[in-house]
């Protein structure tokens, strides 16, 4: 026998096409009945009606979420793409004499911890001619001490309104101190504010320049190393006043801030002061000043800046917000934005008072799509979609570790490895804490909780020695120039110290 005929009879029979079965368990011989095609093997039958609703639901979160990821970044990064901007809305290296009387409101209810010394600080002002007006509630004696000290410390520049008006509000203690103004422009600060003291004569010198009806002045959030949170809640601040809100001056459509802005009698007049009902009076009178085309312009030096804490417990924190959102979507509800003259400042403005909605849908979705992700095979193409949102995200982190460092950079700040740690770790718990919070505005919106829920403050952003020194800013606004006059320490402001509100008159 030769050997190709022995190894053929050692082999067996060979098997012919068709014949017999294939043995169990060898690989690809046969058929299978484990579908293909997908990224979880998932058939590639027809959907049911639960995977079309699974499915569509992921597709929609993270395309809202890419959406909100990209306009961020885009405005985070204004001012850096457009040098210019930000050096139109910089105030004068020198700035003129001055030419106007200010009026400084300055609200606050249980605010006894920071109120005397914010009064003081503002007393400090070198502008020649200003007065501030405190006011405080009848119910609040700890705060109302506070401030007829501060009172007695500088009988020439202090008044004190008592407001007994009910249910109190910002807006409304705000409408009724304005009875007693007599400056041409009036300002807002907080409780808490450390103000630049070259501010007003800055301001008073962009009024001059620009012929504006409304100066919005820079605010910054200081105490980064409170808490996880405070870290996020100041670099907000730092980029929404640094970049965002350049942007929003081009654009002619700016929802003002609660303080740090200027705006003249006569436009206050005009708009019968602030909307005693809205929780965002300041975004609301912006919006109508907007559309009725007033011209307001924004003053950002870092320098001068308003120096604030943000909120001491993550609860006030999310009851702030809520109410920011919730005032939010009261003024889209007004209906005032669709006066704006052109489509583009009526589109900003509808994104932008939209927001807590697109929020809190997000954040009702977030949670079911996780769901989705973990348990359910999803497809191919539709599990690719889900990770579109992770890279503007993550280039929005990226340039908030770059602003964290200029921001230390210019106060003087030293920030820390853990305060970087902090910032990577935070960034996903902050934003479902942003999503809560436009969830809870909408649900009390829905059921007409109007209710004004007050941030407390306890001076963290102060500290017993002097402010840190910051840098960047033309010395001439650190000198005083020869052409600015001396301020003198006794003047005699026209009208007398309010008292009760039922026991004074109106001035206007």
């Amino acid at each position: 026998m030769t050997i190709s005929a022995t190894l053929l009879t050692a082999a067996g029979p060979l098997l012919q096409p068709n014949e017999g079965t294939a043995p169990s368990g060898v690989p690809n011989r046969g058929t299978t009945d484990v579908p293909t095609g997908g990224s979880g093997q998932v058939s590639q039958g027809a959907w049911s009606l639960g995977e079309w609703i699974g499915y569509s639901t992921l597709v929609a979160v993270s395309v809202l979420l890419t959406i909100i990821a990209l306009t961020t970044l885009w405005w985070m990064l204004h001012a850096w793409r457009s040098r210019d901007a930000l050096k139109s809305t910089s105030f004068s290296q020198s700035p003129r004499p001055a030419a106007h009387r200010f009026t400084l409101l300055v609200p606050g209810r249980h605010e006894q911890d920071v109120m005397g010394e914010t009064l003081d600080m503002l007393a400090k002002q070198d502008h020649p001619d200003f007065e501030i007006i405190a006011i405080v509630g009848e119910d609040d004696p700890e705060t109302d001490a506070v401030v007829r000290a501060a009172a007695a410390r500088h009988p020439s520049l202090i008044r004190v309104v008592v407001d007994d008006t009910a249910p109190k509000n910002k807006p409304k203690a705000m409408n009724l101190a304005l009875q007693y103004a007599t400056g041409d422009i009036v300002g807002v600060f907080d409780a808490e504010d450390e103000v630049y003291p070259r501010l007003l004569s800055l301001v008073d010198s962009r009024f001059q320049e620009t012929d504006a009806d409304v100066v919005q002045g820079g605010v910054q959030l200081m105490n980064f190393k409170s808490s996880w949170w405070s870290l996020r809640n100041v670099l907000e601040y730092y980029f929404w006043f640094r970049s965002r809100l350049h942007f929003h001056a081009g654009s002619k459509f700016i929802p003002l801030g609660g303080n740090t802005v200027f705006v003249t009698r006569s436009r206050l007049e005009w708009s019968n002061g602030w909307d005693a009902h809205c929780l965002a009076e300041d975004c609301e009178l912006g919006v109508r000043l907007s559309a009725d085309g007033a011209k307001v312009v924004v003053a950002y030096s870092p320098e001068a800046v308003t120096r604030e804490e943000t909120p001491p417990t993550f609860a006030s924190l999310l009851k702030q917000r809520t109410r920011w959102n919730q005032g939010f979507l009261q003024v889209l509800g007004k209906g005032e934005w669709k006066k704006l003259p052109s489509f583009r400042q009526r589109f900003f403005a509808r994104y932008m008072l939209t927001m807590p909605f697109i929020q809190a849908a997000t954040g009702l979705l977030i949670p079911l799509s996780v769901v989705i992700i973990l348990f359910v095979k999803v497809p191919t193409a539709i599990a690719l979609v889900s990770f579109v949102p992770l890279a503007p995200t993550l280039m929005l982190l990226a340039v908030e570790v770059v602003g964290l460092n200029e921001f230390g950079r210019i106060y003087g700040e030293r920030v820390r490895v853990r305060d970087y740690v902090k910032l990577v770790l935070g960034l996903v718990p902050y934003q479902v804490f942003l999503a809560a919070a436009a969830v809870r505005a909408v649900v009390r919106h829905a059921k007409g909780q109007n209710g004004w829920e007050k941030t407390e403050h306890t001076g963290q952003h102060r500290t017993a020695g002097q402010p840190a020194e910051v840098v960047g800013f033309a010395n001439a606004v650190t000198t005083r120039g020869s052409d600015s006059p001396d301020r003198s320490d006794d003047r005699q402001l026209a009208g007398s110290t309010a008292g009760a509100a039922s026991t004074t008159g109106g001035t206007r």
